[in-house]
């Protein structure tokens, strides 16, 4: 009788899962790692896109409602283009367009000039140059309308530190401020000292960045300071001075600050009423929301359609 024979069942190995749950497990994981690592960083720039949202296009979006709306007793009516009709019907709108032109004109031809001269004067300087830097960007540390304020003292006609100057040298007063051939350049002096000082350390970070070496071989053949800027600084930095002009246009002509401290706003006989002044006046003195948000549009279509221009000119020289 034959024995028994034993089956011997061979043993499974343990189950570790299905193989690709391991690689989904580490996916996961990782993502919660990422998501937890950048969080703070979409934290910030959630709440940098709110508010640019509230703060920068809501406003536009609003103003374009509300140039073609009308606010008449409490009650808010569809206007159509009768607010843009009536701001171009205004003979302040024209002289608020030449002021405003103006003021660009001869703040280009200071406070775009000026800061770069300084700054090539600063670049010059071995020692202390950090002290002339300070000393150059002080006026932007102060307030703006401390600084309007100081040059309001300046220009005034019996003890202002101008006239004063000019008594020293036997020279006549002058009244700066009141009289309509002056009033509008002793703006754009007072704009020019608050905002040069910006403008002088972007162009001078810009200068240190030229190689020495282009100079020195301009100076071997025999460039003067004036060919040297000519031919070596301008076109070195061209792309720094494109985008500096064409902020200082958009920012010079929607100039208030300085025309509204000084002249109080109109200045004599309109000589410094500007474009956004004339947009207060509409909004805060004849309570005429429509036409202020109308003139503003016109003065944001008018620096959008300028500043496109002005970006296809400039990549075409660059091409």
């Amino acid at each position: 009788m034959s024995a028994p024979t034993l089956s011997k069942s061979k043993a499974s190995p343990p189950s570790h899962g299905r193989p690709g749950s391991h690689r989904t497990d580490f996916a996961r994981e990782e993502f919660v790692r990422s998501v937890r690592r950048n969080l703070s960083a979409h934290g910030f720039l959630i709440g940098a896109v709110l508010c640019f949202s509230f703060f920068s296009w809501y406003p536009m979006v609003r103003e374009f409602i509300l140039a073609f709306q009308k606010n008449e007793n409490g009650k808010t009516t569809w206007a159509g283009w009768s607010n843009l009709t009536y701001i171009f019907n205004d003979p302040a709108f024209w002289q608020a367009w030449r002021n405003t032109l103006l003021f660009t004109g001869l703040a280009l031809l200071l406070g775009f000039l000026v800061p770069f001269l300084v700054a090539v004067v600063l670049n010059e300087f071995r020692h202390g140059q950090g002290y002339l830097r300070l000393l150059v960007y002080l006026p932007v540390m102060l307030p703006p309308v401390a600084s309007v304020l100081l040059f309001k003292y300046f220009y005034d006609p019996g003890y202002g530190l101008f006239n004063r100057i000019l008594e020293t040298f036997g020279l006549p007063a002058q009244q700066w401020l009141q009289d309509t051939d002056t009033a509008m350049l002793s703006v754009v002096v007072a704009a020019t000292w608050m905002s040069m000082g910006g403008a002088t350390l972007i162009y001078l970070a810009a200068l240190q960045s030229i190689p020495g070496e282009l100079y020195e071989a301009a100076e071997l053949d025999g460039a003067g300071i004036l060919r040297k800027i000519w031919h070596v600084t301008i076109p070195q930095t061209k792309l720094i001075l494109s985008l500096m002009l064409l902020m200082q246009i958009i920012a010079t002509m929607q100039v208030f600050t300085e025309p509204f401290l000084l002249t109080n706003g109109a200045g004599p006989e309109g000589s410094t009423t500007t474009v956004v002044y004339l947009i207060y006046q509409y909004a805060f003195n004849f309570n005429n929301y429509g036409s202020a948000a109308a003139l503003g549009l016109v003065l944001l279509v008018l620096l959008a359609g300028f500043s496109a221009v002005y970006v296809r000119l400039s990549r075409g020289n660059e091409d």
